[in-house]
């Protein structure tokens, strides 16, 4: 995995701070991989309760992340009980590293 123990952290109390004390942090993508070079992080943050406004805990967490880890590219995914399997989702649970 492609990130330092003070990123991990920063990204795990960022989702917390955000979706709660219960949220979950899922790396998947290109970071996971210790041979792969470059990439974005991303990330998916599951919720076990509903996100009333989901686009802007997204924008939260995403401005958070920015301004703690510095200007880079981060993609940000929630993931709710109400949120829909979508194949994105899916792939990020089957191939991503939880935080």
């Amino acid at each position: 995995m492609r990130l330092n123990p003070e990123q991990i952290q920063t990204i795990k109390q960022v989702g917390r701070q955000v979706l709660g004390e219960d949220s979950r942090v899922v790396l998947f993508g290109s970071r996971v991989s210790d041979h792969m070079l470059g990439g974005d992080i991303d990330l998916l943050f599951e919720s076990s309760h509903v996100v009333k406004r989901p686009a802007a805990a997204v924008c939260e967490l995403y401005g958070a992340l920015v301004m703690q880890l510095g200007e880079q590219k981060i993609d940000v995914l929630i993931k709710d009980p109400s949120t829909p399997m979508a194949p994105v989702v899916q792939r990020a649970l089957s191939t991503g590293v939880v935080l």
